[in-house]
């Protein structure tokens, strides 16, 4: 019964490949939209895709080091945190990831 709760809790949603290296993907699950993001050291995070400040796509913005700009005001969010970084307020929620053979994994909630 526990490989049935870990199962539900974790979705394959891609190919590490199909997430440009310094880019991100988008992903719809269950009423979630998340941002699936690649580090030029080749880490992945999810976020939520919704900037806390003007609701922007922040899949659509400029990865770099660890962060994420929006694409609407420059906001900058921290990928492991969720947390706004500099003078900014605010955060999203983060969802961890594996990445096991070659696939990326998030663990969603059951």
């Amino acid at each position: 019964m526990d490989g049935d709760i870990i199962a539900t809790k974790w979705i394959d949603v891609c190919a590490l490949e199909e997430i440009p290296v310094r880019g991100a993907r988008r992903m719809k699950w269950k009423g979630l939209e998340l941002g699936l993001f690649r580090t030029s050291a080749h880490e992945v995070y999810a976020i939520d895709n919704e900037c806390p400040h003007k609701k922007g796509p922040l899949s659509e913005g400029i990865v770099h080091d660890t962060g994420v700009t929006c694409p609407l005001h420059n906001f900058v969010i921290d990928l492991p945190t969720g947390l706004a970084r500099g003078a900014d307020e605010g955060c999203v929620k983060t969802f961890a990831v594996e990445v096991k053979d070659g696939r990326v994994l998030v663990e969603v909630g059951a």
